[in-house]
């Protein structure tokens, strides 16, 4: 005979969604703001296609850029801080998983009002 606590833990754990992307682990972003573009106020946001192994480590090369920002120094930023970026991995039924994902990288300038999250 189970419980009610037996149940109710049951049906929180089926509330849980099978799959889980890579979740961001850096403190502080590695990502650096091009003196020349920050001077001017320019922003943007850049989408990276990222692939991460069953540790959470992004495999060398695998970095794309799938949205540009429409300004190429943004871009080339974000893919260069790239290899610094770490990741808890992805998570099928809790398990770690291989897997490809979009990040996007913001470029906020505060003197504009933005933040970068």
């Amino acid at each position: 005979m189970t419980t009610v606590a037996q149940r109710l833990s049951e049906y929180a754990c089926s509330l849980q969604p099978r799959d889980l992307p890579p979740v961001a682990l850096n403190a502080q972003t590695p990502v650096e703001y091009p003196p020349a573009l920050f001077d001017q106020g320019i922003e943007g946001t850049v989408i990276l296609r990222l692939y991460a192994d069953t540790a959470g480590v992004l495999v060398n090369d695998s970095t794309r850029v799938q949205e540009s920002s429409g300004f190429p120094a943004l871009d080339s930023a974000a893919v260069a801080a790239a290899p610094n970026l770490r990741f808890a991995p992805a998570r099928h039924d809790g398990r770690p998983v291989a897997a490809s994902f979009l990040q996007p990288i913001y470029f906020r300038h505060p003197g504009v009002g933005g933040t970068t999250p």
